[in-house]
C-alpha cells in the first residue's frame, strides 16, 4: 500500500507539470492582462508604463515568463494578487477554510441522505416510499442548484428570516468561542443544504439499484437459506458490496469540495475559494487565477488517489501492490 501510494504521488509530478503549461498558456491567451493592477493607476505617462512593462517581464519570450512563474511556484511563491494587493498564498489561506467547511458539511448531508434513502428504496423497491424518493431524486436532477439557491434565499432569508443570505460569520462574535462556531454553522447551513440535497439524487439512485441487484445474487440466497436475519443480510453482506462504487464518488467529491461551490458561493456571497476564483477571472487577477486552478487540479488528482486507497479498505479482496 505504501509503495503504491508513493508511486502515485510521484506520477502526479509530470501530470501537474503538464497542467501548469496548459494553465499558463490559457491565462496568456485570455484577452487583456493583469498589468494595470501592478502599476500606479494615477501615472499615465507612456514612458513609465513602458518601463514597468519591461521591469515585470511582459516583453520576455513566453517560455521565459513560464520558467520564471513555475520556478517561483514550486518554491512556494505564488505571486501577489493584482486585485487585492496581498500575497496569493495569504489570500488562499484565508478563503480555503471557508470552502472546506462548506464542502464537508454539504458532503455529510449528501451521504447521510443518500444512505438513508438508498437503503430504504433498495430494501422496499416499487413501494410508495420508493416512488416518493424517486420523485425527489428526479426533481433534484432537474432543478439546477443555482435556481434552488435563489429560491432558498427568497424563502428562508427574506420571507422566514431563518438563515442569513451572505457572509460566513457574524462580525460581532469573538473568534474561537462557542458563539463563533454557532454563527458559522448558521451561515453555512443554507448553502451546504443546497449543495448537499441536490447532490444526493444520483447517489441515492445508484445505491438503490445496486442493492436491488445484489439482493438477487447467490450469496444472498444462501444467507437467507441459512436463516440469517434480514437486517444482517442488508447491513453486512449487501451494503458492504454496494458501498464500493460509492467510494469512487467520494474520491471525486474531495475535489468538488472546492470546485463545486463556485456558483453557490457567489449566489450566497460566501467568502470562499469559489468566489475568489470567479472574481479573479472577472478582474484579470492572473496570479490568483492560475494558483487556484493548480490547486483544483491537485485536489482532483489527490481525490483519485484517495478513492483507489479506499477500495482496499472497503473490500479486503482488493489489493494494491
Amino acid at each position: 500500500m505504501l509503495k503504491y501510494t508513493f508511486r502515485r504521488l510521484l506520477a502526479m509530478i509530470p501530470m501537474l507539470f503538464l497542467i501548469s503549461i496548459v494553465v499558463f498558456s490559457l491565462a496568456k491567451l485570455m484577452p487583456g492582462d493583469s498589468f494595470s493592477g501592478e502599476i500606479d493607476p494615477n501615472n499615465t505617462d507612456p514612458a513609465y508604463i513602458e518601463e514597468m512593462r519591461i521591469k515585470y517581464g511582459y516583453y520576455d519570450p513566453i517560455y521565459v515568463q513560464y520558467g520564471r512563474w513555475i520556478t517561483d511556484f514550486v518554491q512556494g511563491d505564488f505571486g501577489k494578487s493584482t486585485r487585492y494587493k496581498v500575497q496569493v498564498a495569504d489570500l488562499i489561506a484565508e478563503k480555503l477554510p471557508n470552502t472546506l467547511f462548506l464542502g464537508f458539511i454539504s458532503l455529510a448531508i449528501t451521504y447521510v441522505l443518500a444512505f438513508l434513502m438508498g437503503m430504504y428504496a433498495g430494501r422496499k423497491p416499487y413501494t410508495i416510499g420508493d416512488n416518493l424518493i424517486a420523485g425527489f431524486n428526479y426533481a433534484g436532477l432537474a432543478i439546477p442548484s443555482f435556481v434552488a439557491a435563489v429560491f432558498a434565499i427568497y424563502f428562508f432569508s427574506f420571507k422566514l428570516d431563518l438563515f442569513p443570505f451572505a457572509g460566513s460569520v457574524d462580525i460581532q462574535v469573538e473568534n474561537g468561542t462557542m458563539d463563533y462556531w454557532i454563527s458559522r454553522l448558521h451561515h453555512v447551513f443554507m448553502p451546504a443544504l443546497v449543495l448537499g440535497v441536490f447532490s444526493t439524487a444520483s447517489y441515492t439512485q445508484f445505491l438503490r439499484n445496486d442493492i436491488i441487484e445484489s439482493s438477487r445474487k447467490d450469496y444472498v440466497r444462501t444467507a437467507r437459506a441459512k436463516g440469517t436475519q434480514v437486517r444482517k443480510i442488508y447491513n453486512v453482506h449487501i451494503l458492504r458490496n454496494s458501498i464500493i462504487p460509492l467510494v469512487t464518488f467520494l474520491g471525486f467529491d474531495f475535489a468538488a469540495l472546492v470546485s463545486g461551490a463556485v456558483i453557490t458561493e457567489t449566489i450566497f456571497t460566501y467568502p470562499g475559494i469559489g468566489q475568489l476564483f470567479l472574481n479573479s477571472v472577472t478582474n484579470r487577477d492572473y496570479p490568483t487565477l492560475m494558483t487556484v486552478t493548480m490547486l483544483l487540479s491537485f485536489l482532483t488528482l489527490l481525490g483519485n488517489l484517495i478513492a483507489d486507497l479506499l477500495y482496499g479498505v472497503v473490500d479486503p479482496r482488493i489489493r494494491l501492490d
